[in-house]
């Protein structure tokens, strides 16, 4: 199997069933990506394919093959230097296990609707847990992403 993954080829054998989140962690080491449900109920595994946020517990590796996938260990651009720099500057996480994929989330969001309102917010972070209870700071940092792009 051969997966674009943060912009570098990477060619492995594997089950083709295998779920992307054991290929980047048990097999590229790239543990930033996080295993919370198992179920896609969570959000912790959330990565971009070809830009979109999707759901690594449960997507099978061989399903994004010739896809440009994205984890928070290769994630760049405008929207995702803003909210790197919103999160840091209003001190977004608490414990901060959920927040690579809500990151992940926030900077799909963001690259797809640069300005979104709150329902926008709400519904593009939906089932991205945060057993913290930090949704109001995730939302705030959201906004102030939208400032820090408008500069």
């Amino acid at each position: 199997m051969k997966l674009l993954i943060n912009e570098a080829s990477h060619e492995f054998d594997a089950d083709p069933e295998m779920p992307l989140l054991w290929v980047l962690r048990d097999l590229l080491g790239l543990t930033g990506t996080k295993f919370g449900c198992g179920a896609a109920q969570c959000g912790a595994c959330t990565v971009h394919v070809d830009g979109v946020a999707v759901r690594a517990c449960i997507t099978p590796a061989s399903s994004v093959e010739g896809q440009a996938i994205t984890t928070i260990e290769g994630l760049n651009g405008k929207a995702a230097e803003a909210v790197q720099e919103a999160w840091i500057r209003l001190d977004v996480p608490q414990c901060g296990y959920c927040q690579s994929g809500q990151i992940m989330s926030a900077v799909a969001l963001l690259t797809e609707n640069a300005t979104p309102g709150d329902a926008d917010i709400d519904a593009a972070m939906d089932g991205n847990l945060c057993r913290c209870n930090t949704y109001h700071r995730i939302r705030a940092g959201i906004h102030e992403a939208v400032r820090i792009m408008g500069r």
